[in-house]
């Protein structure tokens, strides 16, 4: 197989809409509820709202962030979004090339029409694309609501930004650069030695790649707030884009905090019987959630909801396959977590 040509990008833009997503879903990402919702209460009632409702059905755009200007920090994004007309930013955000067809001619007749039926709420939640989860009926009717009017969405969510930058985002940018930057290195010394697959499921934290090297160009971005996962998008027909946790395993999301929260998921996701017996079955084969609601005779959404506590805390390897994924166990994860926790004690 001819792997693709491997370039890197770097940019605390990523990280302004990164860190968007994850404290709209701290569950998702491990981080404490009452910390992320302190941190969205800086901003007023009418502006809180607007992003809590957009990030609903918004992504991290990672084509366009990639297409900004140097330094491509929060500054840049605010100034490019500045300078389209307000009806252009939701387009520029929500659209991509993996878009389904069907989800963009729901959002264009709606915003031609000014208004939508139950039909296309219904037609909007089968219309997944690369949604890790459909829809739900109010994320379908938030998103045809701004699709309803373009241009006031795209004013509204404008000011939101700019308030979240002022009020958060500026302070954060400053803490977390350095470890982008050192995350950069770190990630291109590897590249020297590691083989572009086992590059990408090192950086991935355990996502096996060997399906997704088809197309000729590769980039390589680091994000401090997206640890543990992986974000990924076409830039353009033949390029993909990965944008990857560089976060140590020592380096706290919350300020302030000493407890190394890699080994603090870790061990609560040992502490659960059924995660337990989850990592013996996959440490003897991978297997799909299927086979394992089978095996452990449960629903597969209750599997699935133990195989995310044990991907955030980086004890399963995820092999993405055309038909769908599989997960086998990453015991070597235990050694780091147990190192983890072990210098954590000792510190004095």
């Amino acid at each position: 197989m001819n792997l693709p040509d491997l370039a890197w990008d770097e940019g605390s833009a990523y990280d302004l809409f990164a860190s968007l997503s994850v404290l709209h879903q701290p569950d998702r990402f491990g981080l404490r509820a009452s910390w992320a919702a302190g941190v969205r209460s800086r901003l007023t009632t009418p502006l809180r709202e607007v992003l809590e409702s957009a990030q609903s059905f918004l992504s991290v755009p990672l084509p366009w962030i990639y297409r900004l200007p140097a330094p491509k920090n929060a500054g840049c994004a605010l100034a490019a979004l500045a300078e389209m007309p307000p009806a252009d930013r939701l387009p520029t955000l929500f659209f991509h090339r993996e878009t389904p067809p069907l989800l963009r001619q729901i959002a264009e007749r709606t915003a031609r029409q000014g208004s939508y039926t139950p039909q296309d709420i219904s037609a909007v939640r089968s219309a997944v694309g690369q949604r890790s989860v459909p829809f739900t009926a109010a994320e379908a009717a938030a998103l045809l609501n701004a699709w309803r009017s373009p241009a006031e969405f795209g004013e509204n969510y404008l000011a939101a930004l700019q308030a979240y930058v002022q009020a958060f985002f500026n302070e954060e940018e400053q803490r977390i650069t350095p470890v982008i930057e050192e995350g950069l290195r770190a990630a291109q010394e590897l590249a020297g030695r590691l083989s572009l697959p086992q590059l990408l499921e090192t950086l991935s934290q355990g996502v096996d790649f060997e399906n997704w090297l088809t197309m000729p160009h590769l980039v390589i971005a680091p994000s401090y707030w997206c640890n543990p996962y992986i974000y990924t998008g076409s830039v353009d027909a033949n390029t993909m884009l990965v944008m990857f946790g560089c976060r140590p395993a020592d380096t706290p999301l919350v300020p302030g905090d000493t407890i190394p929260e890699t080994a603090l998921h870790a061990l609560k996701a040992l502490a659960d019987p059924t995660r337990l017996s989850i990592l013996r079955y996959l440490a003897e084969q991978p297997m799909t959630p299927t086979q394992l609601a089978q095996r452990l005779r449960l629903r597969p959404p209750t599997v699935v909801h133990h195989l995310h506590a044990l991907r955030l805390a980086g004890l399963v390897r995820v092999i993405v396959e055309n038909e769908g994924l599989r997960y086998a166990a990453r015991l070597e994860a235990l050694d780091t977590t147990f190192d983890t926790l072990k210098q954590f004690l000792q510190t004095d």
